[in-house]
């Protein structure tokens, strides 16, 4: 299947668009247009989206501005620039970055992680083969660019259950068309769709459901939207992410975040980072288990958690890539808030293998502004049948059924290593685990 292979209009001047466009640049400008339409829907990214130019796209920024504001980023104060929606040419955007450095508007930390996304991606999508890739590229870091710098301009403040920006700028569809250029859908599977189809059953009759997964990327929510986005709109759109504090406060990460529903938490691994802070982080951590809570008594609730408290990592000495252990509190916290919910309440195992498009660094690390790896590969999600907890609540019973848990998620992401790295595709299928390619 080609990456984003979408219709694109170049970057000349046409009044029969529904705004006023003043372009003085031949180069081929391929920026999504009217925001609301264009990411409004799934399904209508992937059939067939309208295009417009970086200057249509300008025209808008106010309105970004505004329901960003509105969202709990601020009033903004200031004149946005449009440096990067006007740009027209790969040049034009990666001087744009020096020319933002060089105003005043970007640091220059920032404007480096910017420059080094760029390129990575271009390579990455150029690794694809589409024909559109010199466009997709363009066009995507175009507007990721806009919003990162608009976030370093006027910083969006998360708050402890963050619900998705879908308007006047929609950023769940912007993170899905930025993602979905990476995904070889040719070599990527889902694991027993049919009980993806059973939860969306037992979210419409009210119950809650809680996905316990490995997590590997910073991209995993838009791999697993994108997986599941033609036969599950309901639940790439809905699913509720526990997410650490890293991807609300990285620059380059923010405006990807902005596009999920979050229940904001800090990291045990990054608890002591600076030891003054714990103390906060801990007493921010409550008030979120308050909020998961509050949204779990209300019903057709879909959260997804990681107890293993951060993202996988290779083995140091093979290389290999196998889910991070569970922790056994975290996934008893869930437990107690399901069964305390008073809707009734399931606990699902997820595996995800999508490590390649995104590997974080070898090793944790403190600072904020990783090294952004970017490929373009297969990736694999599957859920296996629902695990039901013991009523006992001792400690030896809370670590057999994480342990319970981390072994089925384990069988699965092996499976999807087979499907995806062992080359045997489908062939991988076993008897608890179906594979398929439901966008074929």
């Amino acid at each position: 299947m080609s990456a984003l292979s979408l219709p694109f209009l170049s970057c000349t001047s046409s009044s029969s668009y529904p705004f006023s466009i003043s372009l003085n640049s031949s180069f081929s400008s391929l920026i999504p247009f009217q925001r609301v339409k264009l990411f409004g829907s799934t399904s209508k990214a992937t059939t067939g989206s309208f295009f417009l130019t970086a200057r249509a796209m300008a025209e808008l920024v106010k309105d970004k501005e505004s329901g960003v504001a509105a969202a709990g980023g601020g009033k903004m104060d200031i004149e946005h620039s449009c440096t990067f929606l006007e740009a027209c040419s790969e040049e034009e955007l990666l001087s744009g970055i020096k020319k933002e450095v060089e105003a005043g508007r970007l640091p220059p930390n920032v404007a480096a992680g910017m420059e080094e996304f760029y390129r990575n991606y271009k390579n990455a999508v150029f690794q694809s083969g589409d024909p559109a890739a010199a466009e997709t590229v363009l066009s995507n870091m175009a507007v990721a660019l806009d919003l990162m710098l608009l976030d370093v301009e006027d910083p969006f403040v998360f708050q402890p259950y963050h619900k998705a920006l879908r308007e006047p700028f929609d950023y769940y569809m912007f993170g899905q068309n930025y993602i979905r250029a990476l995904i070889d859908f040719r070599n990527s599977y889902v694991g027993n769709l049919s009980l993806f189809y059973e939860i969306e059953e037992k979210l419409k009759q009210g119950h809650n459901v809680v996905l316990f997964s490995n997590h590997q990327t910073e991209a995993d929510p838009a791999v697993i939207a994108l997986l599941l986005e033609k036969t599950n709109p309901h639940i790439a759109e809905n699913l509720i992410y526990v997410a650490g504090d890293r991807v609300i406060t990285d620059p380059l990460c923010k405006p990807f975040s902005m596009g999920r529903n979050l229940i904001c938490v800090y990291s045990k691994k990054h608890m002591y980072d600076v030891p003054e802070l714990a103390d906060m982080k801990r007493k921010a951590n409550i008030r979120s288990l308050k909020e998961i809570a509050l949204l779990l008594r209300t019903g057709s609730k879909l959260v997804w958690i990681a107890p293993s408290g951060g993202r996988d990592r290779p083995d140091p000495v093979t290389g290999e890539w196998n889910p991070a252990p569970f922790d056994s509190s975290s996934v008893d916290n869930m437990r107690r808030l399901i069964e305390s919910s008073g809707a009734p309440g399931h606990m699902y195992p997820l595996a995800l293998l999508c490590y390649d498009i995104m590997p974080p660094p070898s090793k944790v690390e403190k600072e904020i502004g990783e090294r952004r790896i970017i490929s373009f590969h297969g990736a694999g999600l599957s859920v296996a049948p629902e695990i039901a907890a013991n009523c006992e609540k001792s400690e030896e019973v809370k670590d057999v059924y994480t342990q319970a848990l981390y072994k089925s998620v384990t069988e699965q992401y092996n499976v999807l290593k087979s499907a995806i790295h062992g080359k045997q595709g489908l062939e991988a299928s076993t008897a608890g685990i179906a594979l398929s390619q439901p966008w074929n």
